[in-house]
């Protein structure tokens, strides 16, 4: 599994890098769009390129490859605690990536940024191309929570009687933190996208200026796990 999220991570980070060169060259004549025919657009590769990166290299090659490889070596542990959830866990990255691919050749792509501020995300990105984007980041973040549970409890219940807590090595003790930061803070970034969902769809009002809702709220939620 670690050899799959680091071949996933490998993907993803290439088609991160290749819009990365596209927005360099859009960037180089200013005045006009090399490449596209809209702001919209631009906008879109914008938000794919920093969620590709982010979601979909950094964390699965650092988290779910190299930890899935050297943690249970660093615990002279055969394998990790959940394998199933494991699988489980690469099965929804790789659901997640289609899912976010697929948002940017719907109607005009998600023109939100990676950060996916309201009220450019409630009012100004009408279409459900952001939506199947918000779904996707849903469908990571279940497999995020998965993963830290699983890498905690290898660390604490697979560990060989050698090895106690204060003799592990700095990487198991950072995977291990890492994971712990994802279990607290991953829920709370799921909660700001349900409720910036609610918004678009069910016409609530959590980050909506016109009805008494606060788009401040969203940037606190979403800095509660950008931060860790």
């Amino acid at each position: 599994i670690g050899t799959y999220y680091i071949i996933l991570g490998y993907w993803a980070g290439l088609g991160g890098s290749i819009l990365s060169m596209v927005i360099r060259l859009e960037l180089s004549s200013p005045g006009g769009y090399l490449f596209f025919d809209s702001g919209q657009v631009y906008n879109s590769v914008i938000t794919m390129h920093g969620i590709l990166m982010i979601f979909f290299m950094v964390m699965p090659i650092l988290i779910g490859g190299f930890g899935n490889w050297m943690l249970p070596i660093m615990l002279g542990a055969p394998e990790m605690a959940f394998p199933r959830v494991n699988a489980l866990s690469f099965w929804f990255t790789l659901v997640a990536l289609v899912m976010v691919y697929k948002s940017i050749f719907i109607g005009g792509g998600p023109g939100s940024s990676w950060t996916i501020y309201p009220p450019l995300s409630v009012e100004g990105q009408p279409e459900v191309s952001l939506d199947v984007m918000i779904l996707g980041l849903h469908t990571v973040g279940i497999s995020s929570l998965l993963g830290a549970i699983n890498f905690m409890a290898t660390t604490q219940n697979m560990r060989s009687v050698a090895v106690t807590m204060d003799q592990m090595s700095l990487f198991v003790w950072t995977t291990y933190l890492t994971a712990l930061l994802l279990v607290l803070s991953v829920p709370v970034l799921a909660g700001s996208l349900l409720f910036l969902l609610l918004d678009r769809n069910f016409d609530t009002s959590f980050y909506d200026t016109k009805k008494g809702g606060n788009p401040l709220l969203y940037q606190h939620l979403f800095w509660f796990f950008g931060h860790p």
